[in-house]
């Protein structure tokens, strides 16, 4: 693994379970009655968030600080950008202030990876989310999730070989959907994206998945139904179908979800559309809905990565 996390396209499989793996540790962190280690006093972390974020946002500060590291916020829209600078004299200066990883989240695709060819091995950068290209940290967490119900824990070959993954919804705009699908695949799971085909990506033929519109004649086939949200501002100008005829052939409701086996389990990186993408009587009843999971698996993939990064040679206390 390299000093940056930027996209799982950049992991081999063997880095992946790694993490995963490293995820285990600190679950297990995360559990005590003081979730806290000293791993990385005296590091700081920088929280640059270009775009609004509530859980990757409070999960990386939450991880961080309970590695011991410091945490800088950077308030975008009070910072010198307003005034003219640059991002790159941003980046600098962050660096010169000695802040030893970058977490940013911005809506154009490729500009962590841009940071993080500016600033070389000086600073750790770490993709919370770039335009419609990567989701790293999500990728893994809905990965752990996955393995940590269908098999105890991830463990040092985690696996998710013979389960069937649908990932339902607007993929075309989906960071998620791009590293789940590096992520789960990876693992070896069987993926079926199923979405309308306004809202299938143009080069949906060079992704490792079957593709269907139809998400009720392959429902009966899947382990794990991942929901998307649906990006409201969008729907207007890019969904063929009403939104109404959008939940019917797409939606989870209490219909459909019925007609499931009992065993299946339902995946949503939020926030949700309560009644679009999920009916809230599956969301708050549903035994296998794995939502909250995901949200509190995501603390402790949060500290697997900025342990990996920044604490080579450190014991985890």
């Amino acid at each position: 693994m390299t000093n940056h996390l930027i996209d799982l396209k950049d992991l081999d499989n063997s880095a992946i379970r790694e993490l995963l793996h490293l995820t285990d540790r600190f679950v297990e962190v995360c559990q005590r009655p003081i979730p806290k280690v000293p791993a990385l006093r005296g590091r700081t972390i920088a929280m640059v968030f270009f775009e609004d974020s509530t859980r990757t946002r409070m999960s990386f500060d939450l991880a961080a600080h309970r590695l011991s590291a410091d945490v800088l916020e950077f308030p975008t829209h009070t910072s010198s950008l307003s005034k003219g600078e640059t991002l790159q004299d941003t980046v600098e200066t962050i660096s010169a202030l000695g802040v030893d990883a970058l977490v940013i989240r911005h809506s154009s695709g490729g500009l962590p990876r841009e940071i993080a060819d500016g600033v070389g091995e000086t600073i750790a950068v770490i993709n919370a989310g770039d335009g419609l290209n990567a989701h790293p940290t999500q990728g893994l967490l809905d990965a752990y999730t996955l393995c940590q119900h269908f098999n105890g824990s991830a463990g040092i070959n985690a696996s998710l070989e013979g389960i069937r993954i649908g990932i339902v919804g607007d993929i075309k705009h989906s960071r998620v959907a791009r590293s789940d699908v590096t992520a789960y695949s990876s693992l070896g799971a069987k993926i079926t994206v199923v979405a309308p085909a306004s809202l299938q990506p143009d080069d949906i033929e060079d992704w490792p998945v079957e593709v269907s519109d139809d998400l009720d004649d392959v429902l009966p086939e899947l382990d794990v139904v991942g929901l998307l949200r649906i990006q409201n501002e969008r729907i207007d100008e890019e969904l063929v179908l009403s939104l109404d005829e959008y939940i019917e052939r797409f939606g989870m409701t209490e219909v459909r979800a019925n007609s499931m086996r009992s065993e299946v389990v339902i995946t949503h990186p939020g926030p949700v559309n309560r009644g679009i993408e999920i009916a809230d009587a599956v969301l708050d009843k549903r035994p296998n809905v794995l939502v909250q999971k995901q949200v509190t698996n995501g603390v402790a993939v949060r500290m697997a990565v900025l342990f990996r990064l920044l604490g080579l040679g450190i014991e985890i206390d």
